[in-house]
């Protein structure tokens, strides 16, 4: 599986950004695939934000729960994070992530996931 992200961009303390990531997995393999995002800012380890699995089960990161939604459409291929009442502390290199034989303990763990994608950089500016 490939992944490409996109739609990370600059904005202002309280915006929205909608980040996207399409698959490559053939043979509609895509559905049984757990779909995270993970971010990294500068000097910091790359942290766990969401994830949804193959039957669309979630889990947020504490940090991120009741602002952003993770939701993922099997027929196009792409997972999203919708993000609105962005924080400094939330800018980041993010990065999509995939796999397909997690088990639900290691959800927020990004040892365990296979696939990345190439992060796109979110900047909140106060």
């Amino acid at each position: 599986v490939q992944l490409q992200a996109s739609g990370g961009g600059l904005v202002q303390v309280g915006d929205s950004l909608r980040l996207a990531c399409a698959a490559s997995a053939s043979g509609g393999t895509f559905s049984r695939y757990t779909l995270g995002w993970f971010r990294q800012a500068p000097g910091k380890e790359r942290e766990f934000v969401a994830t949804i699995r193959y039957n669309n089960n979630i889990v947020y990161a504490d940090s991120v729960k009741g602002r952003f939604t993770i939701s993922r459409d099997n027929a196009k291929n792409t997972v999203y994070l919708q993000m609105s009442s962005l924080k400094p502390e939330d800018t980041a290199v993010y990065y999509c992530a995939a796999s397909s034989t997690i088990i639900s303990s290691s959800l927020s763990n990004h040892r365990f996931y296979a696939y990345w994608g190439q992060g796109t950089l979110v900047t909140v500016s106060s």
